[in-house]
């Protein structure tokens, strides 16, 4: 860089840090978003390919959904890394619509930037997106069909389509009952709605059998086994106790010292930690209880005497499992044994320890009315059975989401169709440059039928002309990509639906994205770390020279 003649460059920056400004600046932050965009895009639909993405220690997971391909995928790029957060903001907000969400963000960057190289400027591209936007929100609003929650037709249809882009299509129509069955099971009304806490249904997998014997248990599964082998492994009509509380002799939190001189000593000494043992499982044998869950140890001495009293138990259960017990069972967290009564104790119908896939599992199932459920997950090999429980995770959001605001809208891109038409005619209301961005974001949005017709192997020019004019007809509103027969058919006679909110929530988060990763045009990089090191080990070196010399 030119110095003018007499004055002293200045140093602003740290050395080695890299600047980029202006229009370089956006072009890389651009092409860094596409190409994430670029390569979810064959994911997208009933005939998305699956990725198949090796972690730095080797282990492989073969997967079609947006938000794990994108987690494991290990982003560097910061512009990039903005497209990751977008598909875990969709993720932890509506649990669906990730790819979707990845998809139209960098189809919006991908129009803004001919717009760029139109010199039209970003802040009017983005003002002209927000416009778009609001348009977009209040059209989705104005079509969405409300529906009944509890409606079993409906949410089975919501579950099948969140399914049929996953690797268990197949069985849609098998796992979407046992999803809404779940979900009905343990959904709440609060505030003239309905809530489903997804915490509240356990996801259990073991591999092992066909995906076909995947079960709904009304109640909970526990990956563990009877402590004791004389204990029975069966219990029916179970009052089970859950306790936060060792089983096991406390140790002092002060340190101490005992001086035992003789063996009787000794002998009472340890008689003593057993008597203490014994009043323990006594009081919760006096209280009914036939079943304990512990969260902590359970004494091998305690253990003897529960199975004496024909008391099954579990321990080290986890955190998480007993809340479930807890909503499942009907029965209290007690962090005292002595607090263990009749009234704290759960209920349920059977407490059967089985063999899964060469496993033992404790099963408590019969309980009455149960706030918790576990789906147990088969499957053929590992892979299989964890593509299967991301499904299930996937379907059980969509329902959630119908559950707590009750309006759905055809799938298979018939709403961002009928979206794109009506921006276009917005657009011509719209005046100066921006009109121009408000057109850019109607055909961003034909991407998602774009690129579904794409991946079914459909001539994608064809489709969109086939659906554009077919959504000139106001009764064909809920046209969209037939996949499966080819061309364009009625997704509402079809069945084919998502949840209002996961399109509504979608075209809002990738706007925003879209419009934070224009608004930048100055990108400073320090130095990277190791640079750092190598910098500061050779100053050390070089000190450690000097002062031998």
């Amino acid at each position: 860089m030119a110095q003018p003649s007499g004055q002293i460059p200045v140093l602003i920056l740290k050395e080695g840090t890299q600047r980029t400004t202006g229009r370089d600046a956006r072009k890389a932050n651009i092409y860094a978003a596409r190409v994430i965009a670029e390569a979810l895009a064959s994911s997208l639909g009933p005939r998305g390919m699956d990725k198949l993405l090796v972690d730095s220690f080797g282990n492989a997971t073969i997967t079609g959904d947006g938000a794990t391909i994108l987690k494991e995928m290990e982003v560097q790029h910061p512009a990039a890394k903005m497209l990751v957060e977008v598909a875990k903001a969709q993720d932890d907000e509506v649990g669906d619509g990730t790819t979707s969400v990845v998809v139209l963000a960098g189809q919006l960057l991908t129009a803004a930037e001919e717009l760029i190289d139109q010199d039209i400027h970003p802040t009017i591209i983005t003002e002209g997106f927000e416009k778009a936007l609001v348009e977009a929100t209040k059209k989705i609003d104005e079509m969405a069909v409300k529906v009944d929650p509890l409606d079993r037709n409906i949410l089975e249809k919501i579950s099948q389509t969140a399914l049929s882009s996953k690797v268990v299509a197949e069985y849609k129509e098998f796992l979407s009952k046992i999803v809404v069955e779940a979900a009905l099971q343990v959904a709440e009304k609060r505030d003239g709605g309905y809530k489903l806490s997804l915490d509240d249904i356990k996801v259990e997998k073991k591999k092992g059998e066909s995906i076909t014997e995947t079960t709904l248990v009304k109640g909970i599964v526990l990956d563990k086994e009877v402590v004791h082998p004389a204990m029975p492994k069966r219990v029916e009509n179970a009052k089970i106790a859950l306790l936060d509380a060792p089983l096991e002799i406390e140790k002092p939190e002060w340190t101490a010292k005992i001086n035992v001189t003789t063996p009787e000593q000794l002998k009472m000494f340890l008689d003593q930690e057993a008597e203490i043992l014994r009043r323990k499982v006594e009081k919760i044998k006096e209280s009914g209880a036939n079943v304990v869950f512990c969260q902590k140890g359970i004494d091998d001495v305690a253990q003897y005497y529960l199975a004496r009293a024909g008391i099954l138990a579990v321990r080290r259960v986890k955190k998480s499992d007993m809340e479930k017990l807890a909503r499942a069972t009907g029965a209290k967290i007690l962090t005292r044994v002595e607090d263990i009564s009749p009234e704290a104790l759960g209920t349920a119908r059977l407490v059967e320890e089985r063999k899964v896939a060469d496993e033992k599992m404790v099963f408590v199932e019969g309980c009455p009315n149960p706030k918790s459920v576990t789906i147990l997950v088969r499957g053929g090999f590992e892979r299989a059975v964890d593509e299967a429980e991301r499904s299930i995770k996937d379907a059980l959001y969509a329902v959630a989401d119908v559950l707590k605001h009750p309006y759905i809208v055809p799938g298979g891109g018939a709403i961002e169709a009928e979206i794109a038409k009506e921006l276009r005619k917005y657009a011509t209301e719209v005046s100066g440059k921006e009109q121009l961005a408000v057109e850019a974001f109607a055909n961003a949005l034909e991407s998602i039928p774009r690129t579904l017709a794409e991946n079914a192997g459909l001539d994608p020019i064809d489709v969109i002309a086939d659906l554009t004019a077919a959504h000139q007809d106001p009764s064909k509103w809920g046209y969209g990509v037939d996949v499966n027969n080819g061309g364009v058919a009625d997704m509402i006679s079809q069945g084919i639906f998502e949840p209002a909110s996961v399109k509504d929530h979608a075209i809002k988060v990738a706007t925003e994205a879209a419009s934070m990763i224009l608004r930048i045009d100055d990108i400073i990089s320090a130095s990277k770390l190791e640079s750092k090191k190598e910098e500061k080990k050779g100053k050390e070196e070089g000190e450690e020279k000097s002062e031998f010399d």
